[in-house]
């Protein structure tokens, strides 16, 4: 067995090295550094790793197990940004391993076609996220409830009318936010809608009614955040994340 396999992480630009000098070091899995293997004008951003832990069948397991996985995915997102940060780059999928440089090499040379054209497609452009959350009123409720009314029914007609309003207010907030998508889709390259996460993993209360990754160069990025400032109102809270390495507009779903 060889003594290591090849961990790819992204494909980016083959620029020579002087132009890199000041490029820090970067560490991937296991805390061992990355290299680059070059062909033509593109460039595999790899590390070694261990055969026997990154096997067929001890990624199998691995990819079961949830420390490792979050673990793996940090180191991985960390050199997809810090490469991200001396010009585009497009990332694969978590734990592609390669058995040597040599067959990196190959699949540089066999779909450079499709590396460039995802390279250039975000060249000088940044993926930023926008969701929108429903924000509910804080106004009167209270059906009118008569002197007759049991309470027994005065609670279901409270009930009922909460009910009605937070349905008309999730309905609201979703029209509010397909109007602002609309709007920042015209400041975009191009954009990616997610569903909308379940408020455990979004770890806010409000329900989401948008999460939308659009893909944008400085000038639109700027706008993007003035627009989502201006927005937002009584039914809809937005919030922006980034700037990120594109992942939704450049990431290579590799077979190794």
């Amino acid at each position: 067995m060889a003594d290591s396999v090849v961990y790819l992480y992204a494909v980016t630009d083959a620029a020579p090295a002087e132009e890199r000098t000041d490029e820090p070091v970067l560490a991937g899995v296991d805390g061992v550094p990355v290299r680059r293997v070059v062909s033509g004008d593109l460039a595999a951003v790899v590390s070694s790793v261990d055969p026997t832990r990154f096997s067929e069948e001890a990624l199998r397991r691995s990819l079961e197990d949830l420390q490792w996985l979050e673990r793996t995915a940090r180191a991985h997102d960390a050199v997809v940004a810090g490469v991200a940060r001396s010009g585009p780059v497009a990332p694969v999928r978590l734990a592609t391993v390669y058995l040597d440089d040599e067959n990196v090499h190959a699949l540089l040379d066999e779909r450079a076609a499709e590396f460039t054209a995802a390279l250039d497609r975000i060249r000088g452009r940044t993926e930023w996220g926008v969701k929108g959350f429903a924000v509910r009123s804080e106004g009167d409720t209270s059906p009118q409830v008569t002197e007759d009314s049991k309470p027994g029914t005065a609670y279901l007609m409270r009930r009922r009318a909460e009910r009605d309003r937070a349905a008309r207010g999730l309905q609201d907030a979703a029209e509010a936010a397909e109007a602002v998508h609309q709007e920042m889709s015209a400041l975009a390259v191009a954009s990616r809608r997610y569903q909308p996460q379940d408020p455990r993993l979004s770890g806010r209360h409000e329900e989401m009614v948008l999460n939308v990754a659009y893909l944008v160069n400085e000038a639109g990025a700027e706008a993007l955040r003035r627009l989502v400032g201006q927005q937002g109102g009584q039914n809809l809270r937005l919030e922006l994340t980034g700037p990120w390495a594109p992942y939704s507009f450049a990431t290579l779903e590799e077979q190794a």
